[in-house]
């Protein structure tokens, strides 16, 4: 297994990239989607969490990540000793129309195959994606960590509606007309999300490159009045077998499925990962589940991680695992300080496992 780093698109420099090679990761995740743009709903150093009204505004609807930017980008990573695993997540602008079936349906699947190529003709592996209507939202921050370190959590359901205009938690249309936008039925999201995949997995793989699903987080039957598809463990298994293509895997999130409310997390690692079917690992540890949970330090919550890594191990998963939150350090670099505690601990995990 191999440690890597998940940056957000204004960390993507040079000294965050030596940080992670300090830190011990080989390998990086990145976030290409500015999910700070247009508002000041959270800080700039941590993840987003936002407002009722959203992280931001998406991107440019025209504007798509060209291989020049992706190309120029692995060059910067590679320089500083460490590659590309995957580009995580889509921006609404591009593709915003698949998650609500709208009138650009067309277009913005061919927006999604076109993505796909240019990472292919850079070379990055995987495409992390999350097929969601309301997205990330419903969580709240505090001093929820030990030390009173300050993380995430959730404090009860998120039914608030989600105004038209916006989509996975990010406003695409700030002009959009006043309103809810309309739940639609769990049956319809799932036959979208096998539409998508139906049409997009042959050009994955004729690029090489491998598309992961996000469960759903938090994960709750229903966020904002809209419908989740992997709201409880079982429900990855229905996402393979939408499609057999083997670029159809998952963005493993332990955090998440250790949230859902059913299910035992090491009995969801073990039948996932002996499919063959992770794309990378989101490593991260939790106290609590759904509606009312909290984002600990690895070392500290309800799952036993050094057991997580022993049966990945076992399993043969040899892909990277990123831990994608922790809770922040009292110092000059919280961010940074809880990231590199987080590493270190796994990065020891792994080297006592033999599984380096």
């Amino acid at each position: 297994m191999k440690l890597g780093l998940g940056l957000y698109r204004h960390m993507l420099t040079r000294e965050n990239f030596q940080f992670a090679r300090q830190a011990g990761a080989t390998h990086v995740v990145v976030h290409l989607v500015d999910y700070f743009r247009g508002g000041a709903h959270h800080p700039r150093d941590n993840q987003p969490t936002g407002t009722d009204h959203g992280w931001g505004l998406a991107g440019d609807p025209e504007k798509l990540w060209s291989l020049d930017e992706l190309m120029a980008l692995r060059r910067e990573v590679e320089a500083a000793g460490l590659k590309i695993e995957a580009i995580e997540n889509l921006d609404p602008a591009h593709w915003h129309d698949v998650l609500l079936d709208g009138p650009k349906r067309a277009l913005h699947i061919e927006n999604v195959k076109t993505i796909l190529r240019r990472l292919g003709h850079a070379g990055i592996p995987i495409l992390g994606y999350n097929f969601s209507l309301a997205g990330v939202a419903g969580r709240t921050t505090g001093p929820y960590a030990r030390g009173d370190a300050p993380s995430v959590g959730m404090d009860g359901p998120c039914e608030l509606p989600m105004p038209r205009g916006m989509v996975w938690n990010m406003v695409y249309d700030p002009d959009a007309p006043a309103g809810a936008q309309p739940p639609v039925a769990p049956e319809e999201l799932w036959r979208r999300l096998e539409r998508f995949l139906n049409e997009v997995l042959p050009v994955a793989e004729e690029a090489g490159v491998k598309l992961a699903l996000h469960p759903d987080d938090p994960p709750m039957p229903t966020v904002r009045g809209q419908p989740r598809l992997v709201y409880q463990p079982q429900l990855y298994q229905k996402v393979i077998d939408l499609n057999p293509s083997p670029a159809n895997r998952l963005e493993f999130c332990v955090g998440t499925l250790a949230e859902m409310t059913e299910g035992d997390i090491y009995e969801t690692v073990d039948r996932y990962s002996r499919q063959g079917r992770l794309g990378y690992v989101h490593l991260r540890n939790v106290t609590g589940k759904v509606p009312r949970y909290r984002e600990t330090f690895i070392d500290d919550g309800d799952v036993d991680i050094m057991r997580v890594l022993q049966i990945l191990h076992r399993n043969g998963f040899e892909g990277v695992l990123i831990p994608d939150h922790t809770p922040q350090m009292a110092c000059g670099a919280p961010w940074h300080a809880g990231m590199a505690y987080a590493m270190g601990y796994i990065r020891a995990a792994l080297r006592s496992l033999g599984a380096e």
